[in-house]
Formats: C-alpha cells, sequence, structure tokens
C-alpha cells in the first residue's frame, strides 16, 4: 500500500519536493515541542558554551538541526564548533546521564524525561531559539487531492478541532495520549503544562514566513541543494475558517469524533 498522506519534519518535505515526488504540505502538526537539554551540572548558559562538546541531535535532516544551525549563525559560530552525533531520540536521555554525551536537541517527550529523572535541565526550549517553530508538516500526496478532496478537508478539520481540544484540555489530553504514545502520563502532563507554552497546537496554518525560513536554513545546513518555490509547496484550502474543539470522550479515547 502506498501512503498517501503522513506527518513529516518540514525540512523533508521541502527535499521530496525538490526531487519531484507529488506532494503538497496542508497543514502543521504543532508548534514548538523541542528542548535542549544538557546535564542538571553544567555550567552552560549559551550554545556558546557548548563549542567543542559532543551534541547529539536526530539527524542531519531534522527541525532541531535547523535551530540549532539557526542559533549557532546568531552567536558566530559555524557547524564544526560543535561534535554532532546522530542518535535515537529515546536513547538521548540514558546518554547525557551517562556522560556519553553533553547535549542533546530533541522533540518532547525525551527531554522532558531528563528532567524529571534530575539528570538534565534546559539550555533553551524551542521557543526561545525560534518562536512558533514548525515541527512536522501534513503532507499529502497530490493524486489524494484531486480524487478526495473531501477526506483531506475532514483529516485537516480533525487535526484541528483536535489540538484545540487539546490547548482546552491539557491535561486530559495526555490521559488520551499516554496509550498511543507508550509513555508515562505523567511525563506527558508535564510537557504539557511546564511551561503551557513548551508546545502548541495553534495557529498551524504554514505561512509563507514559515515556509522561507525553514528553505533558508536547510540550505545553510546543506539539507537542500538550493531554493524551491516554497510557495507552491503549501495548500491552504483544507483548512477551516472558524476552529472548535472536537468532541472528545478522555475515558473512551477511540469515541474522538
Amino acid at each position: 500500500m502506498r501512503l498517501v498522506f503522513t506527518f513529516m519534519l518540514a525540512p523533508l518535505a521541502m527535499v521530496l519536493r525538490e526531487q519531484k515526488v507529488p506532494i503538497h504540505i496542508v497543514y502543521l502538526g504543532h508548534r514548538d515541542g523541542s528542548t535542549v537539554m544538557v546535564p542538571k551540572s553544567s555550567t552552560a548558559k549559551s550554545i556558546v558554551d557548548l563549542r567543542g562538546k559532543t551534541f547529539a541531535r536526530p539527524s542531519k535532516f531534522s527541525n532541531q538541526y535547523l535551530m540549532i544551525t539557526k542559533l549557532m549563525e546568531e552567536h558566530g559560530m559555524v557547524p564544526s564548533d560543535i561534535n554532532f552525533v546522530d542518535m535515537p531520540p529515546p536513547d538521548m536521555p540514558s546518554a547525557l546521564a551517562a556522560g556519553a554525551i553533553d547535549a542533546y536537541f530533541i522533540g518532547e517527550p525525551h527531554a522532558a524525561k531528563a528532567e524529571l529523572n534530575g539528570t538534565g535541565r534546559v539550555l533553551y526550549h524551542a521557543k526561545d531559539i525560534w518562536p512558533r517553530f514548525v515541527s512536522c508538516v501534513l503532507v499529502v500526496r497530490d493524486e489524494l487531492i484531486a480524487e478526495h478532496p473531501e477526506i483531506v478537508r475532514d483529516l485537516v478539520r480533525g487535526i484541528a478541532e483536535s489540538g484545540e481540544w487539546a490547548e482546552q484540555n491539557r491535561l486530559l489530553a495526555a490521559k488520551v495520549a499516554a496509550p498511543y504514545f507508550r509513555q508515562d502520563q505523567k511525563l506527558l502532563e508535564y510537557v504539557l503544562t511546564q511551561p503551557p507554552d513548551r508546545v502548541s497546537y495553534r495557529h498551524l496554518t504554514p505561512t509563507d514566513e514559515d515556509l522561507e525560513t525553514i528553505m533558508k536554513y536547510a540550505i545553510k545546513a546543506g539539507i537542500l541543494k538550493g531554493p524551491i518555490d516554497y510557495k507552491d509547496i503549501v495548500d491552504r484550502r483544507f483548512i477551516p475558517a472558524d476552529i472548535k474543539p472536537a468532541n472528545i470522550d478522555a475515558n473512551s479515547p477511540t469515541s474522538a469524533k
């Protein structure tokens, strides 16, 4: 079965478009939600203090690497100033605790896990580096858009309304999500409330400014070969004008309507 829609990292969606794959970005998954962690005993106060250190990232193609590229540029640094290593996100908290790495940057809940177990502390939240940062994007193949636009519209509406419900019911959202993420409910409650704007499920319409900035740093990070027509990669016509919270029974997650 061929995948016709999925969430994916924004830079990878641009790479697919650069490779002429017929897809469009139709919505966002959330904003922010990533965190730079250092050991609790670390004296680091900024990215400059990590010069020469070993820094774990999910991959060269990750959103987190784009943000670090931006942050280093703002502090007069270049990628070679830091020893970047690619690492699976679930391994990062234990690697930090063991001293195998000096810092890592990852999407939640893998950062909060180090906070709660007492081995790590926050150096930066995503919002500190790149306010309203785009995490994952909803990508749809063009044939589904052409042949079944009603499915795409219903998909986007469901994501938008579920996000609004989560914004209004963060503790309940943690309860609903825990079994799907296979994560402890208390950990997800922490992610969604400490602080409350650690991750956002509002303002999920991809803007030209979002895409232009992502493209700029994807080129700097060597992810994209060159500029693409970022205005042509997005299709916003399926985004509802009025977003109301979904009807979700937190005691029966499968009853979401």
